[in-house]
């Protein structure tokens, strides 16, 4: 593939991503969500109740393109959110016009040591290259086409790329495009606040909770947030 015939790709596709601005499930009234859930387990009922309304609708991010936001993940990885905004800033700073984010083609004509010089690991740098590479070559998906894609399909493709793991796409589909049904069985937030409200004295494995939780569906989105207000809030005792 050219350069040429590469740049005029990533420009069709990037046509088609602001061509589909398509609604969240989850922007819309939780009301259906939360009688099934009551209905399906009281223990999650009581957490509900305690908790009070969701507002994760009110809470996704807005999303400009599948690549722009995995840019972000793998610079914001295993760092405070005050951390990953100063890092993912100088990257961008790196670029005319990078204040959108940096696109794949500049991400590839810089340097190593222009990318550590902004503060990015090593394996970050390479993990932006191969996210480059793969959007240049049509494997990362449109907005438009991600918003189309199945669940489990979505996060194969997006976990194909260097350092993005099934819990990066996991919060991509919760945080960006508001999947109604995702349960993050590894996230230790899901998992604690799972101990806290069912009284466990240890936090559950993946499997038993992924066992439990699929009586949640399909508002297993809905669940999960729940079990993250409860981990927040240190169970579930009125104060």
């Amino acid at each position: 593939m050219t350069a040429r015939r590469a740049k005029a790709g990533a420009r069709a596709r990037a046509k088609s991503d602001r061509a589909s601005p398509t609604a969240s499930p989850l922007s819309g009234g939780a009301a259906p969500a939360l009688t099934h859930l009551r209905r399906a387990d009281p223990k999650l009922a009581r957490a509900i109740d305690v908790i009070g309304d969701f507002t994760l609708g009110r809470e996704l991010r807005e999303t400009k393109s599948v690549y722009a936001a995995l840019a972000e993940a793998i610079v914001s990885q295993q760092l405070s959110g005050k951390a990953a905004a100063t890092i993912y800033g100088r990257v961008c700073a790196l670029f005319p016009g990078g204040r959108s984010g940096p696109r794949p083609e500049q991400i590839l004509a810089a340097s190593d040591v222009e990318l550590r010089g902004a503060g990015l690991s090593g394996a970050k740098a390479r993990a932006l290259r191969d996210l480059a590479e793969k959007s240049l070559a049509g494997e990362i998906p449109t907005l438009a086409r991600a918003r189309r894609l199945e669940d489990e399909d979505l996060v194969e493709r997006l976990s194909a790329v260097r350092g993005i793991g099934r819990w990066t796409a996991e919060m991509f589909l919760i945080f960006r495009l508001g999947r109604p049904d995702v349960l993050p069985v590894d996230d230790y937030g899901v998992r604690k606040g799972f101990a806290l409200a069912f009284g466990l004295p240890e936090l559950p494995k993946p499997r038993a909770l992924a066992a439990h939780g699929a009586r949640w569906a399909p508002y297993r989105t809905v669940a999960s947030w729940y079990l993250w207000r409860v981990a927040d809030r240190g169970g579930l005792e009125r104060g």
